[in-house]
């Protein structure tokens, strides 16, 4: 197995503070790293369509909301974990770029109701099928069985971690969901 810089970094600890068990920096650094580096790759095949990784979360949850792929501010909230503030500026942008629509509920005319324009639909579906692209190909190096069991090791010390989060709209600027593509 060759050695990487988390390798580096976690010996250099042992050196220098044997006292400490710095294992867990070993695997919190690669998913730091890891997370880093496709995140950034997604982010600059988002940019090619004309959206950022924020956008793409919003036209996403609308897609995933199913046919006629509109949701409610407050469900959209709910499900980005966003304060209303920075879901408002999401939707600006996306509406100013014909990718949204905000109408009037029918059901509650005091509400409205956040939708997908064709051209939103088109760019969604275009940009998920090329953001899963490096993702495909970074996972390509681990057998399927092993994937699997991975997701699930992730799967289990996330809902871990998770279950001591408070439930709130506004997660301290976090976004604890981007999968993406998917936000559940």
């Amino acid at each position: 197995m060759k050695e990487d810089p988390v390798d580096r970094i976690v010996a250099q600890w042992r050196r220098e503070r044997p006292d400490l068990d710095s294992s867990p920096m070993a695997i919190f650094g690669r998913i730091y790293r890891i997370s880093r580096i496709m995140s950034d790759r997604v982010a600059a095949i988002y940019r090619a369509y004309g959206i950022g990784r924020g956008e793409f979360d919003v036209l996403a949850t609308l897609r995933r909301a199913g046919a006629p792929y509109t949701l409610s501010p407050k469900e959209m909230t709910a499900t980005l974990m966003l304060t209303s503030g920075g879901m408002t500026g999401r939707l600006d942008r996306l509406e100013r770029a014909g990718l949204v629509t905000r109408a009037p509920d029918p059901d509650d005319r005091r509400a409205l109701r956040i939708g997908l324009t064709p051209k939103g639909l088109e760019v969604i579906d275009k940009a998920v099928v090329a953001g899963l692209r490096p993702q495909h190909e970074a996972l390509a190096v681990l057998p399927e069985d092993d994937r699997k069991r991975f997701s699930g090791l992730l799967r289990d010390l996330l809902g871990e971690l998770e279950r001591g989060e408070p439930e709130c709209a506004n997660d301290g600027g976090r976004q604890r969901e981007h999968v993406p593509g998917s936000r559940e």
